[in-house]
């Protein structure tokens, strides 16, 4: 199992939960892992290759009228690594954010800039968080396509909703402190929100 890594673990999750083609693997990625591990969509072609040839998958040819399809299925053998794969806890969440770093290094940029790139971000966020709250309101609704995974479901659901929230509410805080700076470079006398270094109190526990 050395040659498996996090995308093949959650490729295989996915087949765990019943057979996929791959259109189908891609439209549920998209529904659901390109939230919280994008990479594997990238890869989509060539990991359940890999699986196959472990041996942790089956593939089969099948046709819907004259259209043929390709299937990709566990295996008993697939099902024991992914069990041995959940019983090693996996690393913390790490963040990529582009923007952010751009924000962090504004300073080398004009005041402008800075405000641009925030409302960006606020765009973005707000985006996705209509989206992850449309997708709750399903969920809560009709149980998605797969209710008798719901239990899980909400449990990865309540993250995003909450991160979501964190990256909006952001966005719209430091839109709020830019626009009465007399500029972004260090000698400007830019003011610093009082509330900055403090720490937000924890809304669930």
């Amino acid at each position: 199992m050395s040659e498996l890594n996090t995308t093949s673990y959650a490729i295989l999750s996915l087949l765990a939960v019943r057979p996929w083609t791959t259109y189908e693997l891609a439209k549920q990625m998209d529904r659901s892992l390109h939230w919280f591990w994008p990479r594997a969509t990238s890869v989509l072609y060539t990991e359940p290759k890999k699986l196959v040839a472990q041996g942790l998958a089956t593939v089969s040819r099948q046709h819907t009228g004259r259209r043929p399809r390709t299937v990709y299925q566990i295996t008993p053998q697939g099902r024991q690594a992914l069990r041995g794969w959940l019983d090693r806890p996996g690393t913390g969440p790490t963040l990529e954010f582009e923007a952010l770093v751009q924000v962090a290094f504004a300073d080398h940029g004009t005041k402008s800039q800075l405000l641009a790139t925030l409302a960006s971000i606020r765009q973005q966020a707000d985006a996705r968080r209509q989206e992850a709250i449309t997708r709750a309101e399903e969920y809560a609704t009709t149980g998605g396509p797969f209710p008798e995974r719901l239990h899980m479901i909400a449990l990865v659901a309540r993250f995003l909703l909450d991160y979501t929230e964190l990256v909006a509410t952001w966005a719209a805080w430091a839109e709020q402190q830019v626009p009465g700076w007399p500029g972004v470079a260090a000698g400007d006398g830019a003011p610093v929100a009082a509330d900055a270094f403090q720490p937000a109190r924890p809304k669930h526990r």
